[in-house]
């Protein structure tokens, strides 16, 4: 729950950021002057990327909680069976072992959806966060019944 609000107020501050940007490149487009309406326009393309990162992130993120609460409610999320070190991080070594793991479990069934929603879990605890969010888009895809490139 702490993350969804940490989640919700970043959002929202980032919402507010665009609209003041957006506010300011709409009154250097009224200035009139040659200059000032071509910052004006380049100015309303930053908040307008940003909102459009925002929205496909936050498509991203509902679509893997949804991934997550289906399979809780098959019984089939990955436990959390690594080591930790005595400050509560992640073992490296734990971590590449259950990765061995799951990567073996999603060559053996590439088409299942859970074997890259553990998978992606499993790149996320070994701080591979580019190929985690790689793998929840497969999954997310194959649940979905599309394909993706991965």
């Amino acid at each position: 729950m702490r993350a969804k609000i940490s989640y919700a107020v970043t959002a929202a501050v980032l919402v507010v950021y665009f609209v003041l940007v957006g506010s300011r490149g709409v009154m250097l487009i009224q200035s009139g002057t040659v200059l000032t309406v071509t910052f004006g326009v380049a100015v309303l393309i930053l908040p307008v990327i940003g909102v459009w990162f925002l929205w496909k992130n936050t498509q991203f993120v509902r679509r893997a909680n949804a991934l997550a609460a289906q399979l809780d409610a098959e019984g089939g999320l990955p436990r959390d069976e690594l080591r930790r070190t005595p400050s509560g991080r992640i073992d490296r070594d734990s971590a590449d072992e259950v990765f061995a793991r799951r990567k073996a479990e999603t060559e053996a069934a590439p088409d299942d959806w859970r074997n890259w929603f553990r998978l992606a879990v499993a790149y996320h605890d070994a701080r591979d966060t580019p190929r985690a969010r790689k793998a929840m888009q497969r999954a997310i895809a194959l649940h979905d019944g599309r394909t993706a490139d991965v």
